[in-house]
């Protein structure tokens, strides 16, 4: 069964475009169900797939004279003559696949439709090889009101902007539960669909492992995989932390240079996000640190034993990103403000949110010149003016 994803419009729409359509982001977002389905969606009569996990695929594609890959592709059946739609799954497992996508694309001007797990690889290979050529579409693990869908359950949305919604309490009893499994276990597909917690445990598990063994070996020394999982384990502990690398490298044994290139690579392949600091006043705030946040809770979760708290910001985060850039502010006092959302707008995190937390915020934002401020809660112990109830951010 196919689930529409909240990006649909934007990856139907760029069907009609000769561009190259490229789907990147971390294994399992569900990269090869929406390939397909644009496959079929597309009109175009004469189309092939390419899955490169084959060997024979990655074969084909790795052939030095392209014209006999044209010649390859003539034997299958296709005349390039003629519209012709190629999709081409797993492309970070083919070096040279940019090039030859470029020739093809050039001279026989084909549509095609690329999915690669790696931003990383992506990025590196693919801006000069097909600058001008191609649009880069990222796939994140769903969102909040992606994984109801998913569930069949029925909601509103924000849409597209961030706005407070009134808290209705047979709702929070209605998508309560929805809501602590996305806390709990994230919002990858394959976990979503699945009943039992164990099940879910277990798939979230063999997602990190795929991770670390394929995408992480493709993009650093595979002997090197053992030292990124245990980085990728205490960054977990430091969810919605400041980053410090030089206690990273104190506690790993590693070279700061060391530790700022895999954070880069575990940023650029969409397990991490760090975010930046507000300031306005460097003498009396914190300037420069980086606050770090999991794309997915369910592998936050796996990675380490995180307080609920943790969990809850972590979920948060994820939830606020869809709605613009965000940042934090903080003094140097240790007082902090959570998140701030496209330089407009205070928010803070706390499980059971009370007024004195909303004052608080209020007061700080004033800092920095903002004026909408609120506290987003994951129990409504306190309902309130510029109360947020987690589960509406979707």
């Amino acid at each position: 069964m196919f689930y529409p994803r909240d990006i649909l419009p934007a990856l139907e729409s760029h069907l009609a475009n000769k561009q190259v359509t490229v789907l990147t982001g971390m294994r399992r977002t569900g990269k090869t169900t929406l390939l397909k389905h644009l496959m079929e969606k597309s009109g175009i009569r004469q189309r092939a797939f390419f899955d490169l996990e084959r060997i024979d695929y990655r074969e084909l594609f790795s052939e030095k004279n392209y014209e006999t890959i044209v010649y390859a592709l003539n034997q299958r059946g296709l005349d390039l003559s003629e519209k012709t739609l190629i999709g081409i799954d797993e492309i970070q497992l083919a070096p040279n696949l940019p090039s030859v996508v470029k020739y093809l694309y050039d001279h026989y001007g084909i549509k095609f439709i690329l999915t690669g797990s790696s931003s990383y690889y992506l990025k590196n290979r693919f801006e000069e090889s097909l600058a001008g050529r191609k649009k880069i579409f990222e796939i994140y693990p769903l969102s909040f009101g992606e994984m109801l869908t998913f569930q069949g359950v029925a909601y509103s949305t924000m849409e597209e902007e961030f706005k407070p919604l009134p808290f209705i309490a047979s709702e929070y009893e209605r998508i309560k539960p929805y809501y602590n499994d996305f806390i709990d276990f994230g919002g990858f597909p394959e976990v979503v669909l699945m009943k039992k917690k164990e099940d879910k445990r277990d798939m979230i598990a063999d997602i990190l492992s795929s991770y670390i063994n394929y995408d992480v070996a493709v993009l650093t020394d595979f002997s090197k995989s053992e030292e990124v999982y245990q980085l990728i384990k205490l960054l977990a502990i430091r969810v919605g932390a400041r980053m410090d690398i030089s206690k990273i490298c104190s506690v790993t044994g590693m070279s700061r240079r060391t530790v700022e290139n895999y954070l880069s690579l575990l940023e650029q392949s969409y397990l991490i996000q760090t975010i930046p600091v507000i300031s306005r006043s460097p003498d009396r705030e914190i300037v420069k640190a980086h606050k770090l946040y999991f794309l997915d809770n369910g592998i936050a979760s796996m990675s380490a034993e995180l307080s609920s708290g943790s969990k809850f910001e972590n979920a948060i985060f994820n939830q606020l990103r869809r709605f613009g850039d965000v940042a934090y502010y903080s003094l140097k006092t240790g007082n902090e403000i959570d998140f701030i959302l496209n330089i407009k707008m205070a928010i803070e995190v706390k499980e059971t949110a009370t007024e004195a937390h909303l004052k608080n915020t209020i007061n700080l934002a004033k800092n920095i010149g903002i004026e909408q401020s609120y506290v987003v809660g994951r129990y409504p112990h306190q309902v309130f003016d510029g109360f947020i109830w987690g589960g509406v951010i979707r």
